[in-house]
């Protein structure tokens, strides 16, 4: 359970952020060159990798489990409203949803104003735009490895769960040569914001001092409330924003 618990919500938070990854490396190393673009998403992987390394053993080693659980439960739960409002914002209609195609357009629309290819060695653009878009869009997967395997005790199986997500990613990738924007990421990123928003409130409950009547069953009520409440909001959202629209189409009577 402890093992699912690490691994899961970091593949599901991988997948998503390994998507926006990908459409910005293809997006330059076709622009641009392979080469550079290529070396540069390994660089900003080998970061994040030295980033789980290094915070989440010192967390391990060092931060007492009451603190960990009660600092690690509030930033979950800060993380987890924000990928939920904007998951209910987009499946609403209050919020563009997350469109890969038009991502991958504009950045190479942007890449070809850039300075020409060098003919020979590393081209700068290429190797920094792909280093900081992997890392940028890492950061939160590393956030959430590490707060996940820490405290459950099992970093290497939070940090299993982003690698294979991150190869699947890259094996669809390589395989369709195209912005996978097929991929329900709004869904993805409503689930692991309902996990977030879940495991921090549990956390923190248990970092204060509270007792949970039901255990770890807790979690699936906690998860089960949430999600139910999740649903409802799109629901209010969606009323809200056809009311807002009737009333910006009335014509005044004469």
């Amino acid at each position: 359970m402890e093992l699912l618990v690490a691994a899961l919500p970091a593949f599901l938070a991988s997948l998503v952020e390994a998507v926006e990854a990908l459409t910005i490396v293809l997006a330059v190393g076709v622009t641009r060159q392979w080469r550079s673009t290529l070396y540069g998403a390994f660089a900003g992987l080998l970061v994040l990798t030295i980033i789980v390394a290094v915070f989440g053993t010192a967390i391990v080693l060092f931060v007492p489990l009451s603190a960990l659980r009660i600092v690690i439960g509030t930033l979950l739960l800060i993380y987890g409203l924000q990928w939920t409002t904007k998951s209910i914002l987009r499946a609403s209609g209050a919020k563009a949803r997350h469109d890969e195609e038009l991502i991958y357009a504009r950045e190479v629309k942007r890449l070809r104003e850039e300075a020409p290819v060098p003919k020979e060695g590393i081209d700068g653009v290429s190797f920094v735009v792909a280093f900081k878009g992997v890392l940028l869009e890492g950061l939160e997967v590393a956030f959430i490895v590490i707060t996940f395997g820490s405290n459950a005790g099992h970093l290497g199986a939070a940090a299993l769960g982003a690698a294979l997500a991150v190869l699947l990613v890259l094996a669809v990738g390589v395989f369709v040569h195209r912005p996978l924007s097929r991929v329900p990421e709004n869904g993805l990123k409503y689930a692991v914001g309902m996990m977030l928003i879940t495991f921090g409130t549990f956390w923190a409950g248990e970092g204060i001092g509270i007792s949970w009547p039901a255990g770890d069953a807790t979690i699936v009520l906690l998860l089960s409330g949430y999600v139910i409440l999740g649903l409802a909001a799109i629901w209010l959202a969606r009323r809200l924003l056809e009311q807002r629209r009737g009333r910006a189409v009335q014509v005044p009577a004469a």
